[in-house]
């Protein structure tokens, strides 16, 4: 068992921007059986002989966990947060914390398990982001281990999340995330939409389809003739990343953070086929191409940072903008602060040509172990650990809302009200504390991005945002892929094509939304992605597709 030691100095690395997107080549499937680790082989130091669903986890002994900790700028990590006192006291648990911070995240943990000095426990690591892990052996197969995490299984019975865990499995038939399960899929980002100028030109807050979006659009054109109605943003790292995440599924496409690694299943066709060559890709870049042609979208949306675009929202020189939870508080505190009184509202995701759906996963960001960790003496007590806080009712709760009587009170329905002088997502304004920022509760890194009960998800949001989330309950989930891992020699293979093909499709992308290339030009653009070895690529990952289905039929 390791002593505990101070708090590591952040890794020195080069920012980059952390990869939201799941892996593309993800989808369900049959899963195999778990090769289980006897308990008799793992480090038995500090574990309960008793644990189970419905146990509190507490160390028998102190133990000390490595743990790789990704620091928010947001809420800086405090070595004197609550949620670290209380796990002392209450589960004898300590760390030994290694930091890097949010710009360098993805990349401090390449280097990190790339040089062999990981931590035991690698946190904020989203569904792919593996991957290029698995062939070095630095990470372990969790799968082989979950035998010891009751809570883990227990709700992946309860919310039959088999085969979706199954899109995690590697070319082994094993998988090496331990993810954040959701009972549901929460939606969070929309548009929002200055909702006294709607109601000023009579138009309904909930269009039916994009279409209808767009019409409406051109009456609020129509009204304010000098100004953009849309200006929109998120296009950093690529065209309307966001928006056309969004709006994708609903054209029967994925596109921005939705993108991946550029492959659809076909359902009909049953194979995988290039999503920026598929004609609905074409139909959502025609779409945006029009709001930009009809001077309904601010051109500018595709090239200006974020802060630019939130201040034109702000400031009234637009008045809708793809937005999620928590950044429509950003934008009304700016209009705030501008003195614009007007009220910005989320409304539904339209429905598109495809139907009405939306696209997601109830696997969110997780953690991973480093393969070292299974060599320690104290390794059982850390998968009960793992289990009891990320998994189990009591510690997800603890985890979001802190302690019940200090950061919190319950009512006798489980009703749970933060603490007067506490905020947290806007639910006590102007409150002197925040949950995240002043006792370390509601952090990524202790939650697995909310993965949790329906009620305990919801538990926190602001009534608006519950409204949207039941108001987009009734769309239907978009298809999913099944599993098609690639072997390592393959991965090799297709990296410069991935690379490759994506760059183009993005380049192509901007340049046919802003009308800098004529849509009538796709087939030629098609044909450009053809050679640069849109085929070959497909033809490796069909392959891996039909070997993983004859291997797990």
């Amino acid at each position: 068992m390791r002593t505990t030691k101070k708090r590591s100095v952040a890794l020195a690395t080069t920012a980059t921007t952390l990869v939201l997107a799941l892996a593309a080549c993800s989808g369900g499937g049959s899963g195999g059986d778990e090769a289980t680790a006897d308990e008799s082989e793992l480090g038995q130091v500090g574990a309960m002989e008793d644990y189970d669903v419905g146990t509190t986890f507490k160390a028998t002994e102190p133990v000390t966990f490595g743990l790789m900790y990704r620091d928010h700028p947001n809420y800086p990590l405090k070595d004197d947060w609550d949620i670290l006192t209380k796990l002392k006291e209450n589960q004898n648990v300590e760390f030994d914390i290694q930091t890097a911070p949010l710009s360098d995240w993805q990349q401090a943990q390449s280097i990190a398990i790339g040089a062999g000095n990981a931590p035991d426990i690698i946190s904020v690591t989203y569904p792919g982001q593996e991957v290029p892990f698995v062939a070095g052996g630095a990470i372990l197969p969790v799968s082989d281990y979950i035998e010891h995490m009751p809570n883990f299984q227990d709700k992946v019975e309860k919310w039959d999340l088999g085969s979706e865990l199954d899109r995690l499995r590697q070319e082994d038939g094993k998988f090496y995330l331990l993810p954040g399960l959701r009972e549901s899929v929460r939606p969070s980002y929309t548009y929002a939409v200055r909702k006294d100028v709607w109601e000023q030109l009579g138009l309904s807050l909930e269009p039916e389809t994009f279409e209808d979006f767009a019409a409406d659009l051109e009456k609020v054109k129509a009204a304010y003739p000098d100004q953009f109605p849309l200006s929109d943003r998120w296009s950093a790292n690529g065209p309307l990343e966001a928006t056309l995440n969004v709006a994708a599924p609903n054209f029967g496409t994925a596109a921005g953070w939705g993108f991946g690694e550029g492959t659809y299943w076909d359902e009909d066709a049953e194979e995988f086929v290039y999503t920026g060559a598929m004609d609905e890709y074409r139909d959502l870049l025609e779409y945006y191409h029009g709001l930009v042609a009809d001077g309904l979208m601010d051109p500018e949306s595709l090239t200006q940072d974020d802060d630019q675009a939130k201040q034109k929202l702000a400031s009234g020189q637009a008045f809708a903008q793809l937005t999620n939870d928590q950044e429509i508080l950003t934008v009304r505190k700016a209009m705030t602060e501008v003195g614009n009184p007007g009220e910005l509202v989320m409304i539904r995701v339209p429905a598109g040509p495809a139907g009405d759906l939306q696209a997601g996963t109830r696997l969110v960001s997780g953690l991973m172990l480093s393969s070292t960790a299974a060599e320690e003496d104290d390794f059982l007590a850390m998968l009960q650990f793992i289990d009891w806080l990320y998994y189990s009712d009591e510690g997800l709760e603890f985890a979001k809302w802190g302690v019940e009587g200090e950061t919190y009170t319950k009512a006798e329905d489980g009703t749970r009200t933060l603490a007067a002088d506490i905020d947290q997502n806007g639910l006590n304004p102007g409150a002197p504390k925040a949950l995240n920022v002043d006792f370390g509760y509601h952090n990524g890194v202790w939650m697995l991005e909310h993965g949790s009960t329906d009620e305990l998800d919801q538990s926190m949001l602001r009534p608006e945002v519950v409204e949207f989330v039941q108001s987009m309950s009734d769309k239907e989930l978009a298809p999913v892929a099944p599993p098609a891992p690639l072997n390592e020699l393959e991965r090799e293979q297709v990296s410069l094509w991935q690379t490759a093909l994506k760059d183009h499709v993005y380049q192509n992308t901007a340049a046919f939304i802003l009308g800098q290339r004529p849509l009538s030009e796709w087939d030629a653009y098609v044909a450009e992605l053809e050679g640069k070895n849109m085929q070959q690529y497909l033809d490796v990952v069909n392959g891996a597709q039909q070997r993983y289905a004859e291997k797990n039929s």
